[in-house]
């Protein structure tokens, strides 16, 4: 048998100095790839920085931009089912009248919530929506949110026109304990790995509402700036949360290659396929407030962070594959490990495809429902305005993470060959990094176990 991992072996001892030499050179390399690189995103980010002018900006509803309106907040006391009178026009451009009730026709009843206000002071009757009263329904206790036109129709608040219109639901409490309960869980999972996951989550936020959000009101480059907002989010979050190493800099290199491939066809492709994004409402409403925005830029904008994060994943867990197999078998040869390291992420390749096309499916399934009632060839409904968005976003992100999978395990492989992953105790004895072995935070439970297998297996031909 060939050489194993064990403490007694000639290949743990101290590094000479060529090896020294050899790490000190692709960690060089690497820092001349990314420094200049994360310097230039910076800088372009900067210069790029939106105003924040949302002079531009029209409401298309007039009751949310007119003096008096208030949107208010209360817990509904009881539900009343009330004979239809009203006429006019509801702030969600809905006919208030018979047709907006139950959906019944004339005649039919509508539902009112007795709700009492948070903020105090007697009850109020809110006229619920016709399509929540229908699918969902209100019932005592919920907490919603109305909006308060009493101030607005003043002496004309006889005319038949409701005075509290129902906007939403308060979702405060639930959505609250399910961030809570997901913070609890992947801190004691990942622990202080964890934590910083998550507070890198928080700076992506706050990049995306804070620099391209913004941007994309204004009408600045759609594709520069998801571009220069995904590239810092990226740095931001794979640094912070894995810390500052060679194995975190190759899943860098990796996410960028990948987010720039992505790119590149989420372009051609918005345009080739005419991705004109007005098949929805939400795209409706923010052509009628403002005419600077660009619905297909925001519609490629979107086809590139949305494959952020499954990127990023299957970088990180590449790098981390090569950085193990390496610990386990370390006289492997490049090829040897290029290979290994590539039959894990051709598993990861294939459960990835199918984590998006799911999720995206899920997404869609309204659409998809509609689709089926109408018995619409397949090829018609997925080439259609309201799927083609999501199949042209699956496709994208799909190329871009496949592709990003060999350039991730090639840049490993080159730099765990040069840079070593050995360290030394304090008295000078050699051992292998303890950290990296246990921490499977990077590391997926199959990955792990294949490659550990593998590597193993691989080390004992030899």
């Amino acid at each position: 048998m060939g050489h194993g991992h064990s403490h007694g072996d000639a290949g743990d001892s101290e590094p000479t100095p060529q090896a020294l030499a050899s790490r000190k050179r692709a960690n060089r390399l690497l820092a001349a790839v990314l420094v200049p690189l994360g310097l230039l995103t910076l800088v372009a980010m900067v210069l790029m920085w939106p105003s924040g002018n949302r002079d531009n900006i029209s409401f298309a509803s007039p009751y949310q931009a007119a003096p008096g309106v208030t949107f208010d907040t209360g817990k509904i006391q009881s539900v009343a089912l009330e004979s239809c009178t009203q006429t006019g026009q509801t702030p969600t451009g809905q006919t208030a009248g018979p047709q907006a009730g139950s959906g019944q026709g004339a005649g039919s009843q509508c539902t009112f919530a007795i709700t009492e206000p948070d903020k105090g002071g007697a009850t109020v009757k809110v006229v619920i929506n016709p399509d929540v009263a229908k699918s969902h329904g209100v019932k005592v206790g919920d907490p919603i949110r109305y909006l308060n036109l009493s101030a607005v129709q003043g002496a004309n608040a006889g005319n038949g026109s409701p005075s509290y219109v129902f906007v939403d639901f308060v979702r405060t409490l639930p959505i609250a304990l399910l961030a809570v309960l997901y913070a609890v869980v992947v801190i004691a999972v990942a622990r202080w790995r964890g934590l910083r996951a998550l507070l890198g989550l928080v700076g992506a936020y706050f990049v995306l509402v804070g620099f391209i959000l913004p941007g994309l009101v204004e009408g600045k480059p759609p594709l520069l700036f998801a571009l220069v907002g995904s590239t810092v989010i990226m740095i931001g979050v794979l640094y912070f949360a894995h810390g500052f190493s060679a194995r975190t800099s190759t899943a860098l290199l990796g996410t960028i290659f990948g987010l720039g491939i992505t790119a590149l066809l989420a372009a051609w492709a918005t345009d080739a396929a005419n991705l004109a994004g007005v098949g929805n409402h939400d795209a409706a409403t923010l052509i009628n407030m403002s005419d600077k925005m660009s619905i297909s830029g925001i519609v490629l904008c979107g086809l590139i962070i949305s494959g952020l994060g499954v990127l990023n994943d299957v970088t990180i867990t590449q790098s981390a594959a090569v950085w193990e197999l390496y610990e386990l078998a370390p006289h492997s040869s490049a090829r040897k490990l290029f290979s290994s390291a590539m039959r894990i992420g051709r598993d990861h390749i294939a459960s990835t495809v199918y984590t998006i096309a799911f999720a995206y499916a899920g997404a869609a399934l309204p659409i998809l429902i509609i689709v089926m009632l109408y018995d619409r060839p397949l090829v018609d409904a997925l080439t259609s305005a309201e799927l083609s968005e999501e199949v042209i976003r699956t496709l994208v992100g799909s190329i871009g993470l496949v592709l990003a999978i060999p350039v991730t395990t090639l840049i490993g492989v080159l730099v765990v060959k040069a840079t070593g992953s050995k360290r030394l105790e304090p008295g000078g004895a050699p051992r292998v990094a303890a950290e990296d072995l246990k921490d499977s935070g990077e590391l997926s439970a199959a990955a792990v176990v294949v490659g550990s297998r593998r590597a193993r297996r691989e080390a004992e031909r030899r």
